[in-house]
């Protein structure tokens, strides 16, 4: 069940020029569902990625960094859903090859102009010949307005799917931004088992969007974390098309900080999205960490708590047993910390002050914010200035169903 996730109605999905999405159905696993999309771009769109930093990274991802680095123009990508092709060696590597090789033949471009993804079963021969044969009725879908499509298309144990669409007016142009996210389980840092594309009709020189896509990253989709598992497929692409006639060459530009910041906002928008639909949660969590030292040590902190399975279950249970969340910091791995300098706030309630039971603390008022399904826990260290907020959700015994079911 997803905590609080907004689906936009599709009249307010914004298509991005110099973007087309087609969908149709090549049987990856099922029958009769959507599971392959292709992605075509204009010409002179920049695009950017970042990767899971897993070392059985998937043979899309490896062929995704070659292709990046090869300097070529990309033009298209194509996604299938159902088998990750991770795991699978030279004839993993192959597969993919060949599905580079067949969109690039139908679409007149050079196979390094493709980008290929794939999410799913881990360890399976992807069946690349059904991924080709599909690969005509996608493109003959495609079209400007199939992202609410393509957000379901891209979707594994996903409830629902996950979009964010906006227009703005940066500079006297109007800009719009347009994404979608899968993931739910597998969810950790360093990227995870999560797709997400982040298009803009904006303009951003190819130099700068690939530290633009870092930094959005760093910023959302590696700040979520679900069960602590790094997967093998993780990609972020974020795609500027440059069709708005807005174009931007530095950070320098007048208009770079407002045009980031709308990025960054869409970002952390479908990367929460994962976490409040992940697998079997109930429960959406912000821990923010302050008065640290250190990012690095605010998010030693942040982890610690957000991964331990009693705190997750704890408020699963909705029981705010807190010595758990002190447990945790505890033992994050800051070496030196003073522990009575620390205070936890669950919500508005001071829960421990200086290390210690708060005296005015009360189990009915952690009672009353733990039957929440939002709750922020809040941390200060007292050593510093650096701060830091992860997000996380609980675990569930439905969770534990869907992971043990997944490959049935």
């Amino acid at each position: 069940m997803a905590v609080n996730l907004h689906i936009p109605d599709q009249s307010s999905i914004y298509p991005v020029a110099g973007i087309d999405i087609g969908i149709a159905e090549a049987g990856i696993r099922k029958a009769n569902r959507k599971d392959l999309t292709v992605f075509t771009l204009s010409a002179g769109t920049a695009v950017a990625g970042v990767f899971t930093q897993n070392r059985f990274r998937a043979a899309p991802v490896q062929v995704c960094e070659a292709h990046l680095a090869s300097g070529a123009e990309i033009r298209a990508l194509v996604i299938n859903t159902g088998n990750a092709n991770a795991g699978t060696g030279a004839l993993g590597l192959k597969a993919t090859q060949d599905t580079c090789d067949a969109l690039a033949k139908l679409l007149n471009l050079a196979p390094e102009q493709i980008l290929p993804f794939s999410t799913g079963v881990i360890l399976e021969p992807l069946p690349v010949d059904r991924l080709v044969s599909a690969l005509p009725a996608a493109i003959g879908n495609l079209g400007p307005n199939n992202w609410f499509d393509a957000a379901h298309g891209i979707m594994t144990t996903d409830t629902l799917p996950k979009i964010s669409s906006k227009q703005l007016s940066i500079g006297g142009h109007t800009i719009t931004i347009t994404g979608i996210s899968k993931g739910a389980g597998m969810i950790k840092p360093n990227m995870a088992t999560m797709l997400g594309y982040l298009a803009t009709d904006a303009g951003i020189a190819p130099e700068l969007l690939k530290s633009v896509a870092t930094d959005l990253a760093n910023q959302s989709f590696n700040r979520i974390t679900v069960d602590g598992d790094t997967s093998t497929n993780d990609s972020f692409i974020v795609m500027a098309s440059g069709q708005s006639g807005l174009r931007i060459d530095s950070r320098e530009h007048p208009h770079f900080a407002e045009l980031y910041h709308a990025l960054a906002d869409a970002a952390l928008e479908l990367a929460t999205k994962i976490v409040r639909d992940a697998e079997g949660a109930t429960k959406f969590m912000t821990i923010h960490v302050e008065q640290a030292n250190t990012t690095e040590e605010a998010l030693k902190v942040a982890y610690a708590v957000a991964h331990s399975p009693l705190v997750k279950t704890a408020f699963y249970a909705s029981d705010p047993n807190l010595g758990r969340i002190l447990a945790a910091i505890g033992y994050a791995g800051i070496t030196d910390l003073d522990v009575g300098n620390v205070n936890l706030w669950l919500g508005d309630v001071l829960v421990a002050s200086h290390g210690q039971r708060n005296p005015d603390y009360r189990e009915e008022d952690g009672q009353r914010i733990m039957k929440e399904a939002e709750i922020v826990v809040r941390i200060a260290l007292g050593r510093g200035n650096a701060a830091e907020t992860v997000y996380t959700c609980d675990f569930s015994h439905d969770y534990v169903s869907i992971n043990a079911d997944y490959r049935s």
